[in-house]
């Protein structure tokens, strides 16, 4: 019998509250990319006031975390757990600020043409997104497969990565007035390959969590 039927109902709802959070961050990012597509001005500034809500979130989740460990004393897997909360909530704080950092490139680039249609760019953020999406499920599940599958993920978002670091670092040059757009947009998906690095921080954690045992998913 749980004798402390409260403390487990605190506990859930933290966890549940941190998979909101990730939602959130999420359609952040996702706001972000679309700004950036449609060079959608308004888009971005909502993206950015945003990030207020995020941050707020993550304070609580903190707030949360700490007042468990101080009145229930949690032991063992319980204090790793609340510990591998608040971690991953600084993952997707960190997350939504790269989403911030994509939709002030939009701000930048307003009232210009884009020099190509943007395509590698939302694959890039759809498959980083969808790494989160898992690392979170992971977490939620403690499956240790998912969270492996992460490293498998990386590699397609690094390979879309040094695509693009290949075909922009070629252009460069070629036309001086295009060379500021190039590095932008090289600069956001730098930003979208760190999301992934942060998908793959919060599946070792989950990793560590279930077996005791450290991966590298990032190689």
């Amino acid at each position: 019998m749980d004798t402390r039927p409260n403390y487990r109902q605190s506990l859930a709802e933290l966890q549940r509250y941190l998979m909101k959070m990730g939602n959130e961050v999420e359609q952040q990012i996702q706001q972000a990319v679309q700004s950036l597509t449609d060079l959608d001005e308004r888009k971005a500034k909502e993206t950015v006031s945003r990030d207020d809500s995020i941050d707020d979130m993550m304070m609580r989740i903190e707030e949360r975390c700490l007042r468990l460990i101080a009145l229930q004393q949690p032991m063992a897997t319980d204090l790793r757990i609340i510990g591998m909360t608040l971690k991953i909530a600084i993952d997707l704080e960190r997350i939504a600020d790269h989403a911030v950092d994509i939709a002030k490139v939009t701000l930048r680039l307003s009232g210009e043409k884009l020099v190509k249609p943007l395509v590698d760019i939302p694959r890039m953020a759809e498959a980083a997104m969808g790494m989160v999406k898992d690392s979170l499920l992971a977490f939620t599940e403690r499956d240790i497969q998912r969270a492996a599958a992460l490293a498998e993920q990386d590699d397609v978002v690094d390979h879309i990565y040094s695509s693009m670091l290949q075909e922009i670092t070629g252009m460069l040059g070629k036309e001086p007035s295009s060379n500021r757009q190039w590095i932008h947009l090289l600069l956001v998906a730098n930003y979208l390959e760190r999301v992934a690095d942060h998908a793959t921080n919060i599946g070792e954690g989950v990793i560590y969590l279930v077996t005791g045992k450290r991966k590298d998913l990032n190689l």
